[in-house]
Protein backbone atom coordinates (compact mmCIF):
# COMPACT_ATOMS: atom_id res chain seq x y z
CA UNK A 1 0.00 0.00 0.00
CA UNK A 2 1.43 3.45 -0.75
CA UNK A 3 0.14 6.34 1.59
CA UNK A 4 1.33 9.91 2.08
CA UNK A 5 0.21 12.11 4.93
CA UNK A 6 -1.41 15.44 4.67
CA UNK A 7 0.62 18.19 6.84
CA UNK A 8 -1.05 19.90 9.86
CA UNK A 9 -0.69 23.04 7.56
CA UNK A 10 -2.91 21.20 4.87
CA UNK A 11 -0.03 21.10 2.81
CA UNK A 12 -0.42 18.19 0.07
CA UNK A 13 1.36 15.15 -0.74
CA UNK A 14 4.15 15.97 -3.56
CA UNK A 15 3.09 14.42 -7.13
CA UNK A 16 6.09 13.54 -9.47
CA UNK A 17 5.25 15.26 -13.10
CA UNK A 18 3.75 12.91 -15.50
CA UNK A 19 6.79 12.48 -17.62
CA UNK A 20 8.07 10.87 -14.45
CA UNK A 21 5.03 9.02 -13.65
CA UNK A 22 6.10 6.35 -16.29
CA UNK A 23 8.83 4.37 -16.98
CA UNK A 24 11.95 5.10 -19.36
CA UNK A 25 10.43 3.30 -22.60
CA UNK A 26 6.41 4.38 -22.02
CA UNK A 27 7.56 8.12 -20.96
CA UNK A 28 8.78 8.21 -24.69
CA UNK A 29 5.65 6.33 -26.41
CA UNK A 30 4.49 9.53 -28.14
CA UNK A 31 8.62 9.16 -30.02
CA UNK A 32 7.77 4.97 -30.73
CA UNK A 33 4.17 5.72 -32.11
CA UNK A 34 5.04 8.55 -34.11
CA UNK A 35 7.60 6.74 -35.46
CA UNK A 36 5.66 3.74 -36.48
CA UNK A 37 3.35 5.87 -37.99
CA UNK A 38 5.84 6.76 -40.40
CA UNK A 39 6.81 3.48 -41.13
CA UNK A 40 3.32 2.67 -41.76
CA UNK A 41 2.96 5.97 -43.58
CA UNK A 42 6.47 5.41 -45.90
CA UNK A 43 5.69 1.87 -46.62
CA UNK A 44 2.01 2.39 -47.63
CA UNK A 45 3.31 5.11 -49.88
CA UNK A 46 6.50 3.57 -51.51
CA UNK A 47 5.24 -0.03 -51.73
CA UNK A 48 1.63 -0.29 -52.29
CA UNK A 49 1.33 -3.34 -52.98
CA UNK A 50 2.49 -4.58 -49.22
CA UNK A 51 -0.49 -2.26 -47.63
CA UNK A 52 -2.79 -4.18 -49.94
CA UNK A 53 -1.60 -6.82 -49.25
CA UNK A 54 -1.93 -6.61 -45.57
CA UNK A 55 -5.36 -4.92 -45.97
CA UNK A 56 -6.83 -8.25 -48.24
CA UNK A 57 -5.22 -10.64 -45.79
CA UNK A 58 -8.43 -11.75 -43.60
CA UNK A 59 -10.20 -14.50 -42.20
CA UNK A 60 -13.81 -14.21 -41.94
CA UNK A 61 -13.83 -10.86 -42.75
CA UNK A 62 -11.50 -10.37 -39.45
CA UNK A 63 -8.03 -8.60 -40.61
CA UNK A 64 -5.41 -11.35 -39.40
CA UNK A 65 -2.08 -8.71 -39.16
CA UNK A 66 -4.25 -6.73 -36.83
CA UNK A 67 -5.92 -9.66 -34.83
CA UNK A 68 -1.93 -10.44 -34.45
CA UNK A 69 -1.01 -7.00 -32.79
CA UNK A 70 -4.28 -6.51 -30.70
CA UNK A 71 -3.46 -10.17 -29.46
CA UNK A 72 -0.05 -9.33 -28.93
CA UNK A 73 -1.21 -6.24 -26.84
CA UNK A 74 -4.32 -7.93 -24.68
CA UNK A 75 -3.10 -10.58 -23.54
CA UNK A 76 -0.34 -9.29 -21.04
CA UNK A 77 -2.68 -6.64 -19.65
CA UNK A 78 -5.41 -9.34 -19.01
CA UNK A 79 -2.91 -11.74 -17.45
CA UNK A 80 -2.37 -9.59 -14.89
CA UNK A 81 -5.82 -8.86 -13.84
CA UNK A 82 -6.66 -10.46 -10.35
CA UNK A 83 -9.85 -11.59 -11.81
CA UNK A 84 -10.61 -12.35 -7.81
CA UNK A 85 -11.43 -8.55 -7.72
CA UNK A 86 -13.97 -8.90 -10.46
CA UNK A 87 -16.75 -9.52 -8.36
CA UNK A 88 -16.03 -7.17 -6.16
CA UNK A 89 -15.60 -3.67 -8.73
CA UNK A 90 -18.64 -4.91 -10.08
CA UNK A 91 -20.59 -4.16 -7.71
CA UNK A 92 -20.29 -0.28 -7.89
CA UNK A 93 -23.47 0.28 -9.93
CA UNK A 94 -23.76 3.66 -10.13
CA UNK A 95 -20.08 3.75 -12.10
CA UNK A 96 -21.20 1.48 -14.28
CA UNK A 97 -24.58 2.29 -15.55
CA UNK A 98 -22.67 6.10 -16.07
CA UNK A 99 -20.37 4.23 -18.35
CA UNK A 100 -22.82 1.84 -20.41
CA UNK A 101 -24.76 4.79 -20.37
CA UNK A 102 -22.00 6.80 -22.11
CA UNK A 103 -20.99 3.91 -24.60
CA UNK A 104 -24.42 2.81 -25.68
CA UNK A 105 -26.58 6.20 -25.70
CA UNK A 106 -24.30 9.37 -25.50
CA UNK A 107 -21.58 7.83 -28.11
CA UNK A 108 -23.77 6.77 -30.90
CA UNK A 109 -25.69 9.91 -30.63
CA UNK A 110 -22.91 12.53 -30.17
CA UNK A 111 -21.09 10.53 -33.08
CA UNK A 112 -24.46 10.81 -35.46
CA UNK A 113 -24.27 14.48 -34.99
CA UNK A 114 -21.09 15.51 -35.46
CA UNK A 115 -21.27 13.61 -38.96
CA UNK A 116 -24.20 15.31 -40.23
CA UNK A 117 -22.62 18.60 -38.74
CA UNK A 118 -18.98 17.78 -40.52
CA UNK A 119 -20.32 15.65 -43.61
CA UNK A 120 -23.71 16.54 -44.85
CA UNK A 121 -22.69 16.27 -48.10
CA UNK A 122 -20.60 13.06 -48.03
CA UNK A 123 -22.88 10.44 -47.36
CA UNK A 124 -20.52 7.80 -47.74
CA UNK A 125 -17.52 8.72 -45.69
CA UNK A 126 -20.37 10.23 -42.83
CA UNK A 127 -21.56 6.29 -42.99
CA UNK A 128 -18.46 5.17 -41.76
CA UNK A 129 -17.86 7.60 -39.09
CA UNK A 130 -21.36 6.55 -37.23
CA UNK A 131 -20.11 2.94 -37.95
CA UNK A 132 -17.26 3.94 -35.89
CA UNK A 133 -19.21 5.39 -33.50
CA UNK A 134 -21.47 3.28 -32.76
CA UNK A 135 -18.69 0.68 -31.85
CA UNK A 136 -17.46 0.51 -28.31
CA UNK A 137 -13.83 -0.72 -27.70
CA UNK A 138 -13.01 -4.09 -26.19
CA UNK A 139 -9.45 -3.89 -27.33
CA UNK A 140 -6.82 -0.59 -26.89
CA UNK A 141 -8.94 0.92 -24.10
CA UNK A 142 -7.01 -1.62 -22.05
CA UNK A 143 -3.41 0.09 -23.36
CA UNK A 144 -4.59 3.53 -22.55
CA UNK A 145 -6.00 2.22 -19.14
CA UNK A 146 -2.97 0.77 -18.19
CA UNK A 147 -0.57 3.77 -19.39
CA UNK A 148 -3.06 6.47 -17.43
CA UNK A 149 -2.98 4.04 -14.12
CA UNK A 150 -6.89 3.39 -14.49
CA UNK A 151 -8.40 0.27 -12.71
CA UNK A 152 -7.59 -2.98 -14.36
CA UNK A 153 -9.98 -5.42 -13.20
CA UNK A 154 -12.80 -2.63 -13.34
CA UNK A 155 -11.59 -2.01 -17.05
CA UNK A 156 -11.92 -5.45 -17.68
CA UNK A 157 -15.45 -5.64 -16.32
CA UNK A 158 -16.26 -2.53 -18.75
CA UNK A 159 -15.08 -4.19 -21.82
CA UNK A 160 -16.84 -7.63 -21.00
CA UNK A 161 -20.00 -5.88 -20.84
CA UNK A 162 -19.48 -3.72 -23.78
CA UNK A 163 -18.85 -6.90 -25.82
CA UNK A 164 -22.31 -8.02 -24.50
CA UNK A 165 -23.88 -5.36 -25.82
CA UNK A 166 -22.11 -5.36 -29.01
CA UNK A 167 -23.25 -8.87 -30.12
CA UNK A 168 -27.04 -7.57 -28.81
CA UNK A 169 -27.10 -3.96 -30.01
CA UNK A 170 -24.89 -3.36 -33.02
CA UNK A 171 -26.69 -4.35 -35.99
CA UNK A 172 -30.16 -2.94 -34.29
CA UNK A 173 -27.73 0.37 -33.45
CA UNK A 174 -26.55 0.58 -37.07
CA UNK A 175 -30.01 0.17 -38.87
CA UNK A 176 -31.24 2.93 -36.32
CA UNK A 177 -28.50 5.39 -36.93
CA UNK A 178 -28.71 5.03 -40.60
CA UNK A 179 -31.97 4.33 -41.84
CA UNK A 180 -34.72 4.65 -39.11
CA UNK A 181 -33.60 8.02 -37.43
CA UNK A 182 -32.44 10.27 -40.21
CA UNK A 183 -36.45 9.27 -41.95
CA UNK A 184 -37.38 10.50 -39.01
CA UNK A 185 -35.05 14.16 -39.03
CA UNK A 186 -36.43 13.93 -42.99
CA UNK A 187 -32.59 13.58 -43.47
CA UNK A 188 -31.38 10.83 -46.54
CA UNK A 189 -31.36 7.50 -44.86
CA UNK A 190 -28.75 4.49 -45.98
CA UNK A 191 -30.50 0.64 -46.05
CA UNK A 192 -27.81 -1.31 -44.55
CA UNK A 193 -28.08 -4.95 -42.68
CA UNK A 194 -25.43 -5.76 -40.18
CA UNK A 195 -24.35 -9.65 -39.76
CA UNK A 196 -24.50 -10.81 -36.17
CA UNK A 197 -21.94 -13.48 -36.78
CA UNK A 198 -19.44 -10.60 -38.10
CA UNK A 199 -20.09 -9.05 -34.67
CA UNK A 200 -19.76 -12.07 -32.67
CA UNK A 201 -16.38 -13.52 -34.05
CA UNK A 202 -15.33 -9.65 -33.52
CA UNK A 203 -15.98 -9.26 -30.53
CA UNK A 204 -14.42 -13.68 -30.21
CA UNK A 205 -11.81 -12.92 -32.04
CA UNK A 206 -10.27 -9.57 -30.20
CA UNK A 207 -11.46 -10.40 -26.56
CA UNK A 208 -12.51 -13.95 -26.09
CA UNK A 209 -9.27 -15.53 -27.66
CA UNK A 210 -6.95 -13.04 -25.06
CA UNK A 211 -8.95 -13.40 -21.97
CA UNK A 212 -9.17 -17.00 -21.80
CA UNK A 213 -5.31 -17.54 -22.37
CA UNK A 214 -4.87 -14.56 -19.62
CA UNK A 215 -7.57 -16.56 -17.47
CA UNK A 216 -5.62 -19.97 -17.95
CA UNK A 217 -2.16 -18.81 -17.70
CA UNK A 218 -2.97 -16.88 -14.38
CA UNK A 219 -4.85 -20.27 -13.11
CA UNK A 220 -2.42 -22.76 -14.27
CA UNK A 221 1.02 -20.80 -14.11
CA UNK A 222 -0.13 -19.74 -10.96
CA UNK A 223 -0.69 -23.64 -9.61
CA UNK A 224 2.54 -24.47 -10.89
CA UNK A 225 5.48 -21.51 -10.24
CA UNK A 226 3.48 -19.84 -7.47
CA UNK A 227 1.41 -16.74 -6.71
CA UNK A 228 4.69 -14.55 -6.53
CA UNK A 229 6.17 -16.16 -9.19
CA UNK A 230 3.49 -15.20 -11.59
CA UNK A 231 3.00 -11.70 -10.64
CA UNK A 232 6.71 -11.20 -10.47
CA UNK A 233 8.27 -12.24 -12.86
CA UNK A 234 5.99 -13.82 -15.65
CA UNK A 235 3.86 -10.76 -15.95
CA UNK A 236 6.74 -8.39 -16.40
CA UNK A 237 8.60 -10.55 -18.91
CA UNK A 238 5.04 -10.62 -21.58
CA UNK A 239 4.53 -7.01 -20.32
CA UNK A 240 6.35 -5.49 -23.23
CA UNK A 241 4.74 -7.40 -26.03
CA UNK A 242 1.86 -5.23 -25.40
CA UNK A 243 4.25 -2.27 -26.62
CA UNK A 244 5.39 -4.40 -29.24
CA UNK A 245 2.09 -5.42 -30.63
CA UNK A 246 0.98 -1.23 -30.11
CA UNK A 247 4.03 -0.57 -32.87
CA UNK A 248 3.21 -3.90 -34.88
CA UNK A 249 -0.63 -2.39 -35.42
CA UNK A 250 -0.25 0.98 -35.93
CA UNK A 251 2.75 0.37 -38.32
CA UNK A 252 -0.01 -2.06 -40.17
CA UNK A 253 -3.09 0.74 -40.13
CA UNK A 254 -0.99 3.22 -41.94
CA UNK A 255 0.57 0.57 -43.90
CA UNK A 256 -3.20 -0.32 -45.18
CA UNK A 257 -4.15 3.37 -46.17
CA UNK A 258 -0.89 4.96 -46.59
CA UNK A 259 -1.50 5.67 -50.05
CA UNK A 260 -4.38 6.89 -49.83
CA UNK A 261 -3.60 8.91 -46.75
CA UNK A 262 -1.12 10.99 -48.58
CA UNK A 263 -3.19 11.51 -52.15
CA UNK A 264 -6.60 12.37 -50.73
CA UNK A 265 -5.20 14.77 -47.21
CA UNK A 266 -8.34 17.42 -47.98
CA UNK A 267 -10.44 14.15 -47.51
CA UNK A 268 -9.08 12.68 -44.88
CA UNK A 269 -8.91 16.14 -43.21
CA UNK A 270 -13.25 15.88 -43.50
CA UNK A 271 -13.21 12.25 -41.99
CA UNK A 272 -10.69 13.44 -39.34
CA UNK A 273 -12.88 16.55 -37.91
CA UNK A 274 -15.95 14.56 -36.54
CA UNK A 275 -13.66 11.77 -35.31
CA UNK A 276 -11.34 14.27 -33.31
CA UNK A 277 -14.31 16.23 -31.83
CA UNK A 278 -15.80 12.75 -30.84
CA UNK A 279 -13.29 11.15 -28.97
CA UNK A 280 -12.08 15.46 -27.16
CA UNK A 281 -15.74 14.92 -26.03
CA UNK A 282 -16.54 12.07 -24.91
CA UNK A 283 -13.65 11.79 -23.31
CA UNK A 284 -13.68 14.97 -21.32
CA UNK A 285 -17.38 14.66 -20.50
CA UNK A 286 -17.12 11.07 -19.31
CA UNK A 287 -14.12 12.26 -16.85
CA UNK A 288 -15.01 15.41 -15.56
CA UNK A 289 -18.81 14.31 -14.82
CA UNK A 290 -16.81 10.64 -13.20
CA UNK A 291 -15.06 13.30 -10.78
CA UNK A 292 -17.92 15.10 -10.45
CA UNK A 293 -20.12 11.80 -9.07
CA UNK A 294 -16.60 11.38 -7.11
CA UNK A 295 -15.82 7.97 -8.21
CA UNK A 296 -12.06 8.53 -7.49
CA UNK A 297 -9.47 8.52 -10.30
CA UNK A 298 -9.01 5.06 -11.38
CA UNK A 299 -12.09 4.59 -12.31
CA UNK A 300 -12.86 8.26 -13.55
CA UNK A 301 -9.57 7.15 -15.94
CA UNK A 302 -11.00 4.18 -17.04
CA UNK A 303 -14.42 4.81 -17.34
CA UNK A 304 -13.20 7.82 -19.56
CA UNK A 305 -11.02 5.75 -21.88
CA UNK A 306 -13.52 3.29 -22.32
CA UNK A 307 -16.43 5.72 -23.24
CA UNK A 308 -13.74 7.48 -25.78
CA UNK A 309 -12.26 4.52 -27.36
CA UNK A 310 -14.19 2.55 -30.14
CA UNK A 311 -13.96 -0.90 -31.41
CA UNK A 312 -12.47 0.25 -34.88
CA UNK A 313 -11.77 -3.61 -35.99
CA UNK A 314 -15.67 -4.27 -35.65
CA UNK A 315 -16.35 -0.95 -37.51
CA UNK A 316 -13.73 -1.74 -40.59
CA UNK A 317 -15.05 -5.43 -40.60
CA UNK A 318 -18.64 -4.15 -41.24
CA UNK A 319 -17.90 -1.49 -43.50
CA UNK A 320 -15.96 -3.73 -45.88
CA UNK A 321 -18.65 -6.73 -45.61
CA UNK A 322 -21.35 -4.73 -46.20
CA UNK A 323 -19.92 -1.60 -48.73
CA UNK A 324 -16.49 -2.94 -50.14
CA UNK A 325 -13.02 -2.80 -49.08
CA UNK A 326 -12.98 0.00 -51.80
CA UNK A 327 -15.45 1.88 -50.55
CA UNK A 328 -15.30 5.70 -49.02
CA UNK A 329 -17.38 4.10 -45.77
CA UNK A 330 -14.54 1.35 -45.25
CA UNK A 331 -11.72 4.41 -46.11
CA UNK A 332 -13.76 6.79 -43.55
CA UNK A 333 -14.21 3.51 -40.78
CA UNK A 334 -9.78 3.30 -41.41
CA UNK A 335 -9.42 6.59 -40.46
CA UNK A 336 -11.09 6.00 -37.24
CA UNK A 337 -7.54 4.24 -35.35
CA UNK A 338 -5.49 6.46 -37.27
CA UNK A 339 -7.05 9.62 -35.46
CA UNK A 340 -7.90 7.62 -32.11
CA UNK A 341 -4.14 6.44 -31.53
CA UNK A 342 -2.56 9.93 -31.21
CA UNK A 343 -5.47 11.60 -29.42
CA UNK A 344 -5.97 8.71 -26.66
CA UNK A 345 -2.26 8.40 -26.10
CA UNK A 346 -2.53 12.57 -25.52
CA UNK A 347 -5.07 11.99 -23.38
CA UNK A 348 -2.85 9.84 -21.09
CA UNK A 349 -0.33 12.48 -20.18
CA UNK A 350 -3.17 14.63 -19.56
CA UNK A 351 -4.75 12.01 -17.41
CA UNK A 352 -1.56 11.79 -15.33
CA UNK A 353 -1.22 15.70 -15.45
CA UNK A 354 -4.51 16.00 -13.29
CA UNK A 355 -3.74 13.39 -11.11
CA UNK A 356 -2.71 16.33 -8.23
CA UNK A 357 -6.53 17.82 -9.06
CA UNK A 358 -7.75 14.16 -7.77
CA UNK A 359 -5.75 13.99 -5.04
CA UNK A 360 -6.48 17.69 -3.83
CA UNK A 361 -10.55 16.41 -3.55
CA UNK A 362 -9.71 13.43 -2.08
CA UNK A 363 -7.33 15.66 0.84
CA UNK A 364 -10.04 17.91 1.86
CA UNK A 365 -12.04 14.81 3.10
CA UNK A 366 -9.84 13.30 4.71
CA UNK A 367 -8.98 14.14 8.39
CA UNK A 368 -6.23 16.82 9.20
CA UNK A 369 -3.25 14.79 9.56
CA UNK A 370 -4.81 11.19 8.10
CA UNK A 371 -3.47 9.17 5.53
CA UNK A 372 -4.71 10.19 1.87
CA UNK A 373 -3.25 8.09 -1.26
CA UNK A 374 -0.37 9.38 -3.12
CA UNK A 375 0.33 10.94 -6.27
CA UNK A 376 1.54 7.57 -8.05
CA UNK A 377 -0.18 6.74 -11.17
CA UNK A 378 2.85 4.85 -13.00
CA UNK A 379 1.72 2.66 -15.88
CA UNK A 380 2.41 -0.58 -13.96
CA UNK A 381 1.94 0.34 -10.68
CA UNK A 382 -1.62 0.80 -9.00
CA UNK A 383 -2.50 1.75 -5.20
CA UNK A 384 -4.67 -0.57 -3.55
CA UNK A 385 -6.54 -0.39 -0.36
CA UNK A 386 -5.91 -2.33 2.82
CA UNK A 387 -7.66 -6.29 2.61
CA UNK A 388 -7.90 -5.55 -1.08
CA UNK A 389 -7.26 -8.90 -2.16
CA UNK A 390 -4.90 -9.94 -4.80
Amino acid sequence: MSLATVSPEGALPSTPPPSRQLDVVDRYLPVWVISAMAVGLTVGRVWPGIGTALGLWQIQSVSVPIAIGLLLMMYPILARVRYGRVREVARDWRATGFSLVLNWVVGPALMFGLAWTFLPDAPALRTGVILVGLARCIAMVLVWNQLAGGDPEYATVLVALNAVFQILAYAGLAVFYLDILPAWLHLSAQTISVDAWTVALSVLVFLGVPLGAAIASRVGLARWRGQRWYDDRFTPAVGRLTLWGLLFTVVVMFAIQGLSITTLPFTVLRVVAPLLAYFLGMWLLAFLVSRWLAFGYEKSVTVAFTAASNDFELAIAVAVVVFGVASQEAFASVIGPLVEVPVLLALVYLALWSRPWFDRGRARISKPGGPTPSGLGQSNVREVDEGEPS
